[in-house]
């Protein structure tokens, strides 16, 4: 089974609607967010995705924030846009 065979299984166990989800960051994602009035939400985890683009698509660090910034999180495809989220860590 594929990353995104597993993920698409997971929701379809535990999530009752449809979820969008942000292709080629599979490895990226975290689970589902939910809040009340609004549909559930895809959420990956963001410095993954940027990962995923440095190592996928041979892209500097810089790169692939600029990419991210601009084509990601700057897509909106409706009330189910996936979000992405930064992870706090201690020492920051």
């Amino acid at each position: 089974m594929t990353v995104l065979e597993a993920v698409e299984h997971w929701i379809a166990m535990n999530v009752m609607d449809e979820v969008l989800l942000a292709d080629g960051f599979e490895e990226a994602f975290l689970g589902v967010s939910e809040v009340f009035g609004r549909p559930p939400l895809a959420t990956y985890d963001k410095e993954k995705c940027i990962e995923i683009l440095v190592q996928r698509d041979e892209m500097t660090h810089e790169e692939a924030v600029e990419y991210f910034d601009f084509n990601v999180t700057g897509a909106w495809v409706g009330d189910s846009t996936p979000i992405y989220l930064t992870l706090w860590k201690t020492g920051n």
